[in-house]
């Protein structure tokens, strides 16, 4: 596609999926991280080095990967009260979802990430939104999404386009798609260098990367590589999207 796209990229297994599929889909990709005082945070320490290793291996799309921009949105912690924004264990709300729901840091990131935009002239917003394996986040669901984009084109005159690829397949698809963009190589890669686990516990390498093993981040990745696993002789034997040497 044309045009210069923004990831939202925080660090984890589905934005760097995401990053991949832009970066393979546009002629020009920039990445937006936040600061939101996340209580696993170490998922902004890994970001630069997943950056800097993948495009150490796929030359062709480190000729497209621009800008990073890092937004300090430390309000939003100010402002929050769940078991990522302050020492919490996690459990279920009164309203029924995981404390682990941070209200509006979804609606907040897209919108900050079309600002950005619209001064780097990207029309395109990508996201690791998806509303298949998920924890209920209402800011996570598809007409959500469809409905912040018609809204921030509005408020802002400029036509954006939110584009969310993970929307409507699990975390073994997602697998799946990472090894279609980039092969074992990328698979590799995200398992090593990526973060997930919403208890910031980098301690322990698993086969599906590292975490706590018990948070609902880690048992849904953990989960997703178990069958993503299985399938393994179909989708080894498949050539990746993305022809780099």
């Amino acid at each position: 596609m044309e045009g210069t796209a923004i990831v939202m990229f925080s660090g984890g297994q589905d934005s760097a999926t995401c990053l991949a599929w832009a970066l393979e889909n546009f002629e020009h990709v920039e990445t937006i991280g936040f600061d939101y005082g996340q209580t696993h945070r170490v998922e902004l320490e890994v970001r630069q080095k997943f950056l800097e290793i993948a495009m150490q291996k796929f030359p062709k799309w480190a000729e497209r990967l621009g800008e990073d921009h890092m937004v300090d949105l430390g309000v939003l912690g100010e402002i929050s009260d769940t078991a990522l924004t302050r020492d919490r264990a996690i459990e279920l709300s009164d309203a029924g979802l995981p404390n682990t729901f941070v209200p509006g840091r979804n609606l907040l990131f897209l919108t900050v990430a079309a600002a950005v935009g619209y001064r780097r002239n990207a029309k395109h917003i990508v996201g690791g939104m998806c509303e298949t394996d998920y924890s209920g986040y209402p800011d996570c669901r598809d007409d959500t999404i469809k409905a912040l984009q018609v809204a921030v084109g509005l408020g802002m005159e400029k036509r954006y386009v939110f584009h969310t690829p993970l929307m409507w397949i699990d975390k073994a698809a997602t697998w799946k798609l990472a090894h279609e963009l980039g092969g074992a190589k990328l698979v590799e890669l995200i398992k090593n260098e990526t973060h997930t686990c919403y208890k910031g516990d980098r301690s322990e390498l698993h086969e599906w990367g590292y975490g706590c093993g018990a948070c609902p981040a880690c048992e849904l990745r953990a989960s997703g590589w178990a069958v993503f696993a299985n399938q393994k002789q179909d989708w080894s034997s498949k050539p990746s999207q993305a022809q780099i040497t």
